[in-house]
């Protein structure tokens, strides 16, 4: 019996359809592993919506069990946990596996067109008969008679994918681990047993990009970090603050002439505003003065 699409059934198609295809190229655009992954794992639970929206109850329960609740999490888990770098998808291992890759694509591309050209959508056909005897059995029966080859196929894909996986995320380690004591005897034989001073002018800049000073008023490059001296955006400021130094002396220079004909006064008035202090002790400490000045 033929069973027509109803508008319900093409409404869900053309819209999970559509989130689908937009996951399915996020898989390939993608830079990053884990995004990818996420991108089709996904594509992987709308793909399980239609097998249950057509009746394949347990094809849509293994594709979201095994496909996306065991594969897909188990390469997140390994992608996140060990870690794939950019640097990574910059070697290219073996020489022309770019051009490989988009010449299968392509031709994978070729044989999707080209059958769904041919399909015919009109009505479905077949599912009462492959559903007559259960679900589960109809499937057992063509997986492993019809379809044996491209379900052996299938298992070597994913063999495949799981060992590259491994491939991606293991790294030979090409020198020796270096240990505390070495690092230590490193930083003693560059001279530099302490951290770096950090940069930037105390009170007055504290930018990554301002070298702090050195007593006498020049920068210091080392505290500045080593990308930014490579690239030469250090930012000299050390004019403008031994000029402000000298506006500094010269204020206090001010200050101190004008109080000095006062200083002597100064500190009597101090002397004798100090808690604890006696009059007795306040007319001494005058006669004292008075003898050295004498």
């Amino acid at each position: 019996m033929n069973h027509l699409t109803s508008t319900g059934e093409a409404f869900q198609f053309w819209v999970l359809g559509t989130v689908a295809v937009i996951g399915a190229l996020s898989t390939v655009l993608m830079r990053r592993a884990v995004h990818s992954a996420l991108s089709l794992a996904g594509t992987m639970i709308i793909l399980a919506v239609f097998y249950l929206a057509n009746g394949a109850y347990f094809l849509g329960i293994v594709q979201i069990v095994v496909y996306t609740g065991a594969i897909m999490m188990l390469f997140l888990f390994v992608v996140m946990l060990v870690g794939v770098t950019a640097a990574d998808s910059l070697t290219e291992t073996i020489k022309g596996q770019r051009w490989l890759a988009v010449l299968c694509g392509l031709g994978f591309g070729i044989l999707l067109i080209a059958g769904i050209a041919n399909a015919s959508l009109k009505s479905f056909t077949g599912l009462g008969q492959a559903n007559a005897h259960g679900n589960v059995q109809g499937l057992a029966a063509l997986i492993f008679t019809k379809y044996v080859f491209a379900f052996e196929i299938t298992g070597a894909l994913l063999i495949t994918a799981a060992v590259g996986a491994m491939v991606l995320t293991h790294r030979e380690r090409t020198e020796q681990v270096r240990t505390q004591r070495q690092m230590s005897e490193d930083r003693v034989r560059s001279k530099q047993v302490p951290p770096l001073p950090a940069p930037g002018v105390y009170a007055r800049h504290n930018a990554v990009d301002v070298a702090g000073l050195l007593p006498d008023g020049t920068p210091a490059e080392l505290t500045v970090m080593q990308t930014l001296r490579q690239r030469g955006q250090i930012r000299d400021v050390s004019s403008q603050a031994l000029a402000d130094l000298r506006a500094l002396e010269q204020r206090s220079e001010e200050r101190l002439g004008r109080t000095s004909g006062h200083g002597h006064d100064a500190g009597i008035a101090g002397e004798s505003d100090r808690p604890g202090s006696t009059r007795s002790d306040r007319s001494d400490r005058l006669d004292r003065e008075e003898e050295e000045a004498k």
